[in-house]
């Protein structure tokens, strides 16, 4: 990677013998065809037979049955998914920043209980370690993005309004939900690691079959076949889901039960799987409340769940998650307290 020009570029990652055997790579402006899908398809089947290959060994040279797992290709949900059926461990944990970025926790961890000796105490149960902002923070991007706000009209076609009660605006923004709208919810601390887990985080009705056309169009402008996941309640995942057990941080693939199917085909792959997370009243208790509402208003207890932000990376000051609403065609942005609507 260089950086002459003020911007990361990214050198050649492949190798000519690569090229040699499967050909040119896609230009950005190519269409994606059957060779594309079948070269990708192949590379997935090759990691997951040395990837269950080696966990197997691990499995009969250390008699455990719980795992745990760290570095990028731990973020290949497809293959973690299938840790339980594939091999003979029982329990997995992922850590959710599994990336380089995560290295800096394991060094810790490491020094914390090797070198100093020190108990095991910390449960990592969520990845909300990002920071936070107060609601002056939020008032004051607001006046600085949107001159004029606080009139009764509004600006620049935006209604900007401020919330006595939390439940209130859950109830509200579950059935603008329910009635088709785009949702960018912003709240608390920023979630740790390249998965929005509710606190960064676009939401959209799972129900409705053309949302990831209208997400692509109106926000995320990126390639078709990537998925958006389910964000379900952690007592109503088994209901969903096959073989579906806690997971908060986005990272197992998991078949959606063929009777649900037609009901979320949003966030069902062509494969009948989604990339589920699992929200616990306990760690996220306002991600919680709102899918609850959502569940009361449609009886369905999940929301479609991505990732803040278009084509940049995930939202983290009040500035940015303003700037991201404006310049895209979100219908809604619930920032903190404080709620934007498109009237135009």
């Amino acid at each position: 990677m260089s950086w002459d020009d003020g911007a990361p570029v990214i050198g050649r990652l492949w190798s000519d013998r690569f090229l040699e055997a499967f050909g040119p790579p896609r230009r950005a402006d190519e269409a994606l065809t059957e060779r594309h899908y079948d070269l990708a398809a192949s590379l997935q089947a090759v990691y997951e037979e040395a990837f269950f290959h080696r966990l197997r060994w691990l499995r009969k040279r250390t008699g455990l049955r719980s795992l745990c797992l760290a570095g990028g290709c731990a973020l290949n949900s497809v293959a973690n998914g299938k840790v339980r059926a594939e091999t003979d461990f029982t329990d997995l944990f992922v850590q959710p920043a599994a990336g380089d970025a995560g290295t800096a926790l394991g060094a810790a961890l490491h020094v914390w209980h090797q070198d100093l000796g020190r108990p095991r105490a910390f449960v990592m149960r969520h990845a909300y370690f990002g920071p936070a902002f107060a609601e002056d923070s939020i008032a004051a991007a607001l006046r600085a993005r949107l001159p004029g706000f606080e009139s009764e009209g509004g600006a620049n076609g935006i209604r900007v309004r401020r919330w006595p009660d939390a439940a209130g605006l859950d109830r509200d923004t579950a059935a603008a939900l329910a009635r088709g709208a785009i949702v960018g919810w912003y709240h608390g601390r920023g979630e740790w690691g390249p998965r929005a887990l509710g606190n960064r985080s676009i939401l959209a009705d799972p129900r409705r079959p053309d949302v990831k056309e209208v997400l692509n169009a109106r926000v995320k402008r990126r390639e078709s076949f990537r998925p958006f996941a389910p964000a379900v309640l952690e007592e109503r995942a088994a209901d969903w889901f096959d073989g579906a057990q806690p997971d908060p941080f986005m990272v197992t693939v998991r078949p959606v039960r063929p009777a649900q199917r037609p009901r979320v085909p949003a966030v069902t792959h062509v494969d009948g799987t989604a990339r589920l997370q699992t929200v616990s009243r306990e760690t996220n208790p306002r991600f919680w409340s709102l899918i609850r509402a959502f569940e009361e208003e449609t009886g369905v207890p999940m929301v479609l769940n991505t990732s803040f932000n278009e084509s940049e990376p995930i939202v983290n000051t009040p500035e940015e998650a303003v700037d991201c609403f404006l310049r895209t065609r979100m219908d809604r942005l619930v920032l903190g307290d404080w709620v934007l609507d498109r009237t135009t």
